[in-house]
């Protein structure tokens, strides 16, 4: 019998709730270990010296002592985060940002290989001066049994729990308190359209550092009528928030591959974004796209009254949840991981 190939996952994901990396973190281990147990022996944050050592995160101490756990085998560093996409999250000291960013690309810089979960994203790598012949792209993958849809009775039923009207059309969307994740916007939306429901489910993972806490506690204090702030809701309970929406309407400015959207779309919710490039080699035609506030109304206000508008918009997120299958993503980490063991006495 065949010795199997030992990788060993390192992080630190899971410790801060609300994040989109602690949930693909979740869902990545546990599809690699159900579907490639065969040819890998997988480890969460063991203290060994593994075939191949997977970092989800870039904690200090994983840099620190790199160089002894990998000694015999493989790095490979999944990038979850850029420069950018700290750049509008966080409100930190513009000296306390260099240096983070630093770090950051030098962290990447260190490892054997690296995985991607957009595309797009292997170019603004290579701009920092990364080699992008060490950067595989591998799509986030959500577990069907997690997310699916529930009946209309059973929709009715959650709205009831959440406080959300049963008769009114319902805007959700499920992210950290951002200014980047387009927060504001979301909130003069729903000004702008008292007769439907806006349902925010997140919170300040980061606490005040948050870029924008100040602003957003304002509107927690006194928010509009129609717009619902659930607050941090655990993991195991966001299909209900999914189920109870009529759209998932996510305004982020920057993103890599929300977690969100996946798990949205195992419910059949459609799914409303904003028109950005990095989408466009990951959610093809599966989502509605508008670029500013009058856009996203006038694409609210046709999936709540056209029934052949929101039916099509249904079918493209079936088609979306279709597209990452289980047996997709298992195929291209079996690959990948294979490749990686494959050059270790190369």
């Amino acid at each position: 019998m065949e010795k199997k190939t030992t990788l060993n996952m390192m992080s630190a994901a899971t410790s801060v709730k609300g994040q989109g990396v602690g949930s693909a973190y979740i869902e990545q281990v546990n599809l690699v270990k159900e579907g490639l147990s065969d040819k890998f022996e997988v480890t969460e944050n063991a203290r060994i010296k593994a075939d191949i050592t997977h970092y989800h995160t870039i904690n200090l101490g994983y840099y620190l002592g790199k160089k002894s756990r990998t000694k015999n085998g493989k790095s490979v560093g999944y990038v979850h985060m850029l420069p950018e996409t700290v750049e509008t999250s966080l409100n930190l000291p513009r000296f306390a940002k260099k240096i983070f960013y630093s770090y950051m690309i030098k962290f990447y810089d260190s490892m054997d290989y690296l995985v991607t979960v957009n595309p797009y994203f292997i170019g603004r790598l290579e701009h920092y001066g990364v080699n992008r012949d060490k950067v595989t792209y591998i799509p986030n993958y959500v577990s069907s049994e997690l997310f699916h849809p529930v009946s209309y009775e059973e929709k009715m039923k959650l709205r009831d729990k959440y406080g959300i009207p049963r008769d009114k059309f319902v805007a959700v969307c499920a992210g950290q308190l951002q200014v980047r994740k387009g927060f504001f916007d979301f909130k003069e939306i729903a000004e702008k359209c008292p007769d439907m429901v806006f349902a925010w489910a997140g919170g300040f993972s980061f606490g005040a550092i948050t870029d924008g806490y100040k602003e957003i506690n304002k509107v927690m204090e006194n928010p509009p009528e129609n717009l619902k702030l659930l607050g941090m809701i655990e993991r195991e309970n966001m299909n209900e928030i999914y189920n109870i929406g009529d759209v998932m309407f996510l305004p982020s400015f920057e993103e890599l591959f929300p977690m969100t959207i996946l798990e949205a779309m195992c419910a059949h919710t459609p799914i409303l974004l904003r028109d950005l490039e990095i989408y466009n080699d990951i959610l093809f035609d599966f989502y509605e796209r508008e670029k500013d506030v009058e856009g996203f109304i006038e694409v609210l206000k046709k999936l709540r009254d056209d029934k052949e508008f929101y039916a099509k918009a249904v079918e493209n997120s079936k088609r979306g949840n279709e597209f990452y299958s289980k047996e997709h993503v298992t195929q291209m980490w079996d690959e990948f991981y294979t490749m990686v063991r494959d050059s270790i006495n190369k």
